[in-house]
């Protein structure tokens, strides 16, 4: 292929792509706008809860998204991806106005359960629904692209909302909560003007089979038909990857602490965090064609690892910097992972699969909440860091046999995930 027919190729790939990304862009900004997502902690201890009392409210929401990932993901298969997203980001918004309004312990785990229920029926089908769309208009190619985008947008507008819900606090707590709950309720209405519905009859497999393709009736026939040892693999080393990730930036806010950060500047580095993550994205393009997955893998992994044992030296400015160099690298690995499993699951139940996938993460993430915590209780919370990273590193062992056999991921497509069709 020349470079004028590649350059071609790529506008054609865009212009087919330019009507879905822009409403999905605005809607990634409207729903990543929670306030309430750098300072909850802080406000669930002004309503007399213990540090125990919210680790088990965290640990809970992670638990509850991900046994509810299976009907969730199966109702956004039969009703629509659009439907289930809306449903899960009205029931969050619903939650948050919940939390404003109680001081109940037992209404907040009430509203934390229903709270990762709505994280259910949004995981898994804002990414079939977007690659779904792509695939109705034949522009696929860019998904690495527009994901990292989408991503950038949303972590971005994470960490600004981060820092505006520390400024709004002061106000009001109510207003805090309450605004988050109305971006989430402005997301759901640009969803609902701007993105056409998708059920999993209505989608179509790339390379376009209808009455040729295989066509599984349960998505538990097309998980067996797909799940290859290094799909099952990456799923699994995947979600050790999100589950030593997502801890590491919520328990770096006690390490920073106990280091004699001051709070100010544990929100301005959680902050930067956030921002770090949302940009790094935007090198997954080149990094897939440089690299490709396989190693861009391992690499995230050590670079969490070298993070956790870095937090456990006990020096603040140490630190502060392997939080905000290395913690974006993982958003990279998410970006390409995402793309994989997309086209290695057909159309018609993509939902329902990457709910499956989903909730190995969620199992794993809600299950390192607690393994974290308790070493950080134990040991000190940089000993306990440091000790946790033995999670990436096992996830590196894991991963070294497809790496070094080159083992393809089977696609519902007939291709090779990750190979490059350009």
């Amino acid at each position: 292929m020349t470079t004028t027919e590649a350059r071609g190729g790529s506008a054609a790939v865009g212009d087919a792509a330019r009507g879905v990304t822009g409403p999905f862009y605005g809607y990634a900004v409207l729903a990543n706008s929670l306030f309430q997502r750098g300072v909850f902690v802080l406000y669930l201890q002004q309503r007399g809860f213990s540090a125990g009392q919210v680790a088990v409210l965290q640990t809970l929401i992670y638990l509850v998204s991900g046994l509810a990932e299976l009907p969730t993901g199966v109702i956004a298969d039969r009703i629509g991806r659009r439907a289930s997203i809306v449903i899960g980001q009205v029931l969050i918004a619903v939650c948050l106005l919940g939390q404003a309004a109680s001081s109940q312990y037992w209404v907040f785990v009430a509203l934390f359960i229903g709270h990762g229920v709505g994280m259910a029926c949004v995981s898994g089908s804002d990414t079939a629904l977007l690659y779904d769309l792509l695939v109705r208009r034949g522009a696929t190619a860019g998904y690495v692209r527009i994901r990292s985008r989408f991503t950038m947008l949303g972590t971005v507008t994470s960490g600004v909302a981060i820092v505006l819900g520390g400024q709004l606090q002061r106000l009001s707590w109510a207003i805090v909560y309450v605004g988050s709950a109305a971006c989430l309720v402005l997301a759901v209405l640009v969803l609902m003007a701007r993105v056409p519905e998708i059920r999993g009859a209505d989608a179509v497999d790339e390379q376009g089979g209808t009455g040729k393709a295989h066509v599984d009736t349960t998505a538990w026939r097309a998980l067996l038909r797909v799940a290859t040892p290094a799909l099952l693999t990456l799923a699994v080393v995947s979600g050790l990857m999100h589950a030593t990730l997502t801890p590491y930036i919520i328990f770096t806010q006690q390490v920073l602490s106990d280091q004699g950060a001051g709070t100010a500047l544990v929100s301005v580095v959680i902050a930067g965090g956030f921002l770090a993550g949302g940009l790094v994205p935007l090198l997954s393009g080149r990094a897939d064609r440089r690299l490709g997955y396989r190693v861009v893998v391992p690499v995230s992994l050590l670079a969490l690892a070298a993070a956790l044992g870095l937090s456990g030296l006990g020096l603040v400015w140490v630190t502060v910097t392997a939080f905000l160099v290395l913690v974006g690298v993982p958003e990279i690995t998410a970006v390409l992972v995402d793309n994989v499993l997309n086209e290695a699951v057909p159309s018609r139940h993509r939902a329902s699969l990457l709910s499956m996938i989903a909730f190995v993460e969620s199992v794993l993430i809600g299950t390192g909440y607690l393994v974290l915590g308790t070493l950080m209780d134990g040991l000190g919370s940089g000993a306990g860091m440091a000790a946790y990273a033995v999670v990436p590193l096992l996830a590196c062992l894991l991963w070294l046999p497809v790496l070094l056999r080159r083992a393809g991921v089977a696609t519902g497509t007939g291709r090779s995930a990750g190979q490059n069709t350009s």
